[in-house]
């Protein structure tokens, strides 16, 4: 007979897939405090899953300097960095992620079809 501390652990997991499956994308920037290259990693991100993803995707801003610990569990070494972990295989992008075409192709987007260039 399962416990009340298993039930809650499996709508847990419940939850976090049927999460998922409604947003697409799973992503994760990290960022060191609040520069001018933080902030346009952030804008650029934003207007990414606005603008091309249709809002289909769930973004987590994670400032290095507040949450170390994320920091060295996800093995940050630079800023911004930008980890796609849904849809699979697990990704990083690393720098100024100023150049939107790259952020679509490492999204799978226009080898889909889904955006032209």
């Amino acid at each position: 007979m399962k416990t009340n501390k298993a039930r809650r652990a499996n709508k847990a997991v419940a939850k976090s897939r049927t999460a998922r499956r409604k947003s697409k994308y799973v992503l994760r920037l990290f960022v060191a405090g609040a520069t001018a290259r933080s902030r346009q990693a952030v804008l650029r991100v934003r207007q990414l899953c606005e603008v091309e993803l249709k809002g289909g995707c769930n973004l987590k801003v994670i400032d290095i300097y507040q949450q170390p610990k994320l920091a060295r569990e996800n093995q940050i070494v630079a800023t911004p960095t930008l980890i796609i972990e849904f849809p699979p295989p697990l990704r990083r992008l690393i720098g100024s992620l100023a150049n939107i075409s790259g952020l679509l192709v490492e999204l799978d987007l226009i080898k889909k079809g889904k955006i032209t260039l």
